[in-house]
């Protein structure tokens, strides 16, 4: 019986030069590096190589422009660096702090920001409620964490007052909204929106929960 053929790294798309532009190089470093090593560590799933550069690294790389110029940035739920690193790559002027609370994740983490020359990266073993005393910055972002009704309440208090939570979400967003309706009520969440972002730029757009902390 023949052996299916192991799956194959997704070629790069045209779109990666255009997000990423002069710092493409050390995209393509950490994506070869995650499709390498990403399986064995638990970082992606068996089936997520051909399709890496799109559902993955373009998916968080359109976030970039959302984040503040030479702000400070938490990452909940690092995991593969899904956004973290990879904002990190895309905004060399924005701090990130990589909260991770897995320590598989988190050696990865840190070694991929040493290895990649990321100076604007903290890599910090918790969770989120844990470090909400201690780490206070101007955005949160999160991917495939929790529903909004859980990971509101988790990223709110690492958000200085005006600042912004920039969630990335899935297709059902608006029903997660209205789930949500009374925690986004106690938690003093304004101007909330949903964005679409990577129009016309990636294959695949991504869904932004995007509000602003009172």
């Amino acid at each position: 019986m023949t052996e299916p053929d192991a799956p194959v790294l997704e070629t790069e798309p045209a779109a990666a030069a255009v997000l990423f532009g002069d710092r493409i190089d050390v995209a393509r470093s950490f994506t070869g590096e995650l499709a390498r090593r990403g399986e064995e560590l638990g970082l992606i799933g068996p089936l997520e190589l051909p399709r890496l550069w799109t559902r993955h690294i373009l998916n968080s790389a359109v976030l970039a422009p959302l984040l503040e110029e030479r702000g400070r940035v938490a990452d909940v739920g690092s995991g593969a660096g899904l956004p973290g690193l990879v904002l990190a790559i895309a905004r060399p002027d924005v701090q990130l702090t990589l909260i991770e609370p897995m320590e598989r994740r988190v050696e990865w983490l840190t070694a991929e920001a040493a290895r990649l020359g990321l100076d604007n990266v903290q890599v910090v073993r918790a969770r989120a409620e844990d470090v909400a005393d201690s780490i206070v910055v101007d955005q949160v972002t999160a991917r495939a964490v929790s529903a909004l009704s859980k990971l509101i309440p988790l990223t709110v208090p690492l958000v200085r007052s005006g600042g912004q939570l920039i969630l990335m979400k899935g297709a059902r967003v608006d029903e997660e909204i209205e789930k949500a309706r009374k925690v986004i009520l106690r938690n003093h969440l304004a101007d909330v929106e949903v964005l679409e972002l990577g129009v016309g730029v990636v294959e695949e757009t991504t869904r932004v929960f995007r509000a602003t902390v009172d």
